[in-house]
């Protein structure tokens, strides 16, 4: 049984230590995301630096993928240059455009004043007109096939005007990364996410989860904005209600922006994913890296929002940097939305290199052999074990001080998750209490981000009859430790027993096994879905999460093997550094 005092040396060494670093992997790979730029030298060398160093135990495997690597960071910082000039030409080419746009919409309406077009129109179309300017309404709007002639036609003329968009710059392939669990591909694209900052002004890393509760996210806001009452009324009277014409041509301009407007919210997904990369603190545009951690389809909602929104990105130049557990092809064995899966697969081969790491090692279970004994992950339910968990929670809180209070988080949409007891950075829950319920990964990332050391307690053995439970657990573990979390729990069983089911059922049924769970996060995909029009056809369980058995071991085996690194003395130091309490205190 470990003392206390040990895990209290371990926290306190994660969040008060100096600059050491420690002969393992993870903490010196994932600090690269917050290293110094004008120190950080290419993904290779770096690689090299921590073998020789004795730091990483060499693979050939990992080597020939850091190489990949090394390849495409000596391409972008001309690319970076080539897309600073293409935007620019953009700009230039997007605001003639939009001038001789409006000047060609006058025209026509002047036209059809002079042919006696509005004769026959009553005041009727002023009141309409006064409705739309002051939002008590919105203008009906047939489109019909007139109109859409008429925008088609407008557009041929615009293309002759002002010419063709400005071509975008080829961009370096990116890498698509796939292998087993453990095997270093985050490692390696970390290491490669770190040497970009400084050199790609727009550059994001995202988890799976975190990138669909973005995708969510600004959806929901693209439709708030473009699509109430109020949402381009005001813009639309800046520079037609100023006009010197008459009321019913000003009426007929607002028409026509209006049916603009509809066909724009018709393609919403390519609109989120001009704005998904974009640095809000940066006026000036350059190339793009998106980095995407364990990339899945997990449900329609993923296959319809990653190839759309992925497919665009690709399209207008953004370099992309995948890790997975499997090949593309074979991401989609449940064959949902089949043809546009397809098509972005097809589009990513092309954009992207794929290379496999054979290693069959699981780096995690290597680091830990040399740590000491599991000072935070307690098992049995025992009674001594509970009295263990109980001195650790108290004398953590009293190393943190304050008082130990409730507290209440956002979320998203407006929603909301109760935090029982928490202090400073430190909060406690039981496994019920967060996998009991119908959480998902948006409230898992809430309480990650939100504090640095979680302790959960009664942690069960997991089985057949608490599936959803188990599933919810997985999306947990995944974000405390995407987060760089400092784990404390009490457990039935050990790690490596934990996903071996009970005497219940195994978890492990592969020839009938199909996970279904209705979080909120799945509530709130499938309200995107419906709000959308998107189709969930060719597959009956819509947005239902449908996972097989193969994978849901895939997903048991990725969480033993991070819970036995979190408890490394390795894993503890990276909390100061990479927690993002810690950033915020800055």
């Amino acid at each position: 049984m470990p003392k206390v005092s040990q895990i209290s040396t371990l926290i306190r060494l994660g969040c008060s230590s100096s600059r050491r670093l420690s002969n393992g992997f993870h903490f010196i790979a994932r600090s690269y995301c917050t290293s110094d730029p004008a120190k950080t030298s290419g993904p290779l060398t770096s690689y090299s630096k921590l073998v020789e160093h004795g730091r990483l135990q060499h693979d050939p495997y990992q080597e020939k993928v850091a190489s990949a690597f090394e390849n495409l960071f000596g391409r972008l910082e001309h690319f970076e240059k080539e897309m600073e000039d293409y935007h620019l030409r953009l700009e230039e080419w997007e605001k003639k455009r939009e001038e001789e746009r409006r000047r060609l919409m006058v025209e026509e309406a002047e036209k059809k004043e002079e042919d006696g077009m509005w004769a026959s129109m009553n005041k009727q179309g002023q009141k309409l007109l006064g409705r739309w300017v002051l939002g008590r309404r919105q203008m009906s709007v047939e489109p019909g096939v007139g109109k859409w002639v008429s925008y088609l036609n407008r557009e041929r003329k615009l293309d002759s005007l002002v010419g063709s968009r400005p071509a975008i710059p080829q961009a370096p392939k990116g890498l698509y990364i796939y292998g087993n669990v453990g095997c270093g591909k985050t490692m390696l694209m970390d290491m490669f996410y770190g040497a970009t900052d400084g050199m790609i002004r727009h550059r994001q890393r995202f988890h799976f989860h975190e990138a669909m509760l973005k995708i969510n996210e600004q959806m929901h806001k693209y439709w708030k904005e473009n699509g109430a009452e109020k949402s381009s009324q005001y813009s639309i009277s800046s520079w037609i209600m100023n006009l010197p014409v008459d009321e019913k041509v000003k009426e007929w301009l607002a028409g026509e922006e209006f049916y603009k407007q509809q066909l724009t919210m018709k393609h919403i997904l390519p609109a989120v994913a001009d704005k998904f990369l974009v640095d809000k603190q940066s006026s000036k545009k350059g190339a793009s890296v998106l980095c995407f951690d364990e990339i899945q389809t997990v449900d329609v909602f993923a296959i319809v929002a990653l190839s759309g929104i992925m497919s665009r990105l690709l399209t207008t130049g953004t370099v992309l940097v995948a890790t997975s557990n499997r090949a593309p092809r074979e991401l989609n064995q449940d064959g949902m939305q089949k043809e546009i899966f397809d098509k972005f697969i097809t589009k990513l081969e092309k954009r992207c290199e794929i290379i496999s790491i054979g290693s069959e090692v699981d780096y995690r279970r290597v680091g830990a052999k040399n740590s000491v004994e599991n000072v935070h992950y307690l098992w049995p339910l025992s009674n001594s074990v509970l009295e263990e968990f109980e001195n650790l929670w108290r004398q953590v809180t009293d190393q943190y001080g304050g008082e130990v209070t409730s507290a209440t988080l956002p979320v998203m949409f407006g929603r909301t998750v109760e935090v029982p007891e928490s202090c400073n950075g430190v909060a406690r829950f039981t496994f019920e209490y967060l996998c009991g319920r119908p959480l998902g990964a948006a409230d898992y990332i809430a309480v990650a981000k939100s504090y640095h050391t979680i302790f959960i307690s009664e942690i069960p053995a997991m089985s057949m009859e608490i599936r959803d439970k188990a599933r919810r657990f997985i999306t947990l573990v995944d974000e405390l430790y995407n987060h760089h979390c400092c784990l404390v729990s009490s457990a039935e069983t050990p790690i490596d027993e934990l996903f071996q089911g009970t005497a219940e059922g195994t978890l492990f049924d592969l020839e009938s096994f199909q996970f279904e769970t209705e979080t909120e996060d799945s509530r709130l995909r499938r309200d995107v879905l419906a709000e959308g029009s998107i189709s969930a056809a060719g597959s009956p369980s819509s947005i239902v999460k449908m996972l097989s058995g193969e994978e849901e071991m895939f997903a048991f085996a990725r969480a033993a093997s991070r819970l036995i690194e979190m408890q490394t003395p390795l894993y503890l130091e990276g909390v100061r550094f990479l927690h993002p309490y810690f950033h915020q205190q800055k």
